[in-house]
């Protein structure tokens, strides 16, 4: 469903990527060519490091062969324009929404007319010590339609890997934020907050999500024990779409993360990969929102749920 970027041109790739893709869902391909519920959607994996530039090219690339392919959203991993190799360099390199690195990709957006979910920007925080990590949803005319701020920070000892305490360096967010777009209803949220199914909870009950968004870097050792079961599960318990970028392979020598971008259907079955977690690259499926109207028709779960009132009656 996505190759790597190689010494191809452009087209070539375009071209080769997207006869991966029909081969793996040529029934979701064919549909949306009559069904005017689907879109096209692009998930990417990469490798970024501490160059902006470096980075900005790599973006670059793929959302102009994601807009030739006729993708309408395209989602990035957390941290897709940097990713530090030293303790400080975050804090140095965050600036405002409205600063040149985030304007930058606003102009990618509105040149190649294409909506991009960018997961994990470093944001310049409340003081010169933290930082917030803000998931950035830009539309096809490079404004910033929504922000949503990280809410569940990664402070873990991973088992036989390293020690993170993302709190030392960043401010928690606050909101649940979903947002309109022609794809969808979107939920957006960024990595660790994966592990908390209350806020997809939320955001399917509560703001009436559609497609969910998990911009990601995960580690290896995490990632290969509850990466795409995690994921699935989101999908199942909420009846959503679950659009997943993620970062992919060594960053630095202290820094490795784990891959496996993934778009995963409303009943839980993968419908896009990349053919390794390694490559740079995106893979890309047509989403289908009658699909997620017939799952829940069929499976009422909305109808069914009781917490609200059990919660209630018990506080009482």
């Amino acid at each position: 469903m996505a190759l790597p970027i190689s010494t191809l041109t452009a087209q070539a790739r375009v071209l080769r990527r997207l006869s991966f893709h029909r081969a793996a869902t040529a029934t979701a391909t064919v549909c949306s060519m009559a069904n005017p519920t689907t879109a096209r959607v692009g998930v990417v994996q990469m490798t970024s490091t501490n160059d902006l530039n470096s980075n900005y090219a790599i973006c670059d690339r793929l959302v102009k062969e994601a807009a030739v392919a006729g993708v309408k959203l395209l989602c990035f991993p957390e941290s897709f324009s940097f990713v530090s190799s030293k303790d400080g360099e975050s804090l140095q390199i965050a600036e405002n929404l409205d600063g040149p690195i985030m304007q930058k990709y606003c102009s990618l957006a509105r040149e190649s007319n294409i909506w991009l979910s960018l997961g994990g920007f470093q944001e310049k925080g409340p003081d010169n010590a933290h930082l917030s990590n803000t998931h950035v949803l830009v539309d096809d005319s490079g404004k910033i339609r929504n922000v949503y701020r990280k809410i569940h920070l990664f402070d873990v000892d991973v088992p036989g890997n390293m020690v993170y305490k993302e709190s030392s360096f960043t401010t928690a967010g606050n909101d649940i934020i979903a947002e309109d777009s022609p794809i969808g209803r979107l939920g957006l949220t960024v990595c660790y907050d994966l592990r908390f199914p209350e806020l997809y909870q939320q955001l399917r009950f509560e703001h009436q999500a559609q497609i969910l968004l998990v911009p990601s870097a995960f580690t290896k050792v995490t990632g290969a024990a509850h990466w795409e079961i995690l994921l699935r599960a989101r999908a199942i318990e909420t009846q959503c779409y679950v659009v997943a970028a993620a970062q992919a392979g060594k960053h630095n020598e202290k820094r490795e993360s784990y891959g496996d971008s993934l778009i995963i259907d409303p009943w839980g079955t993968v419908i896009a990969r990349l053919p390794d977690r390694f490559s740079t690259g995106f893979a890309v499926a047509d989403i289908d929102l009658s699909k997620v109207d017939s799952v829940r028709t069929k499976m009422p779960i909305s109808q069914h749920r009781r917490f609200d009132s059990c919660w209630k009656s018990l506080k009482t």
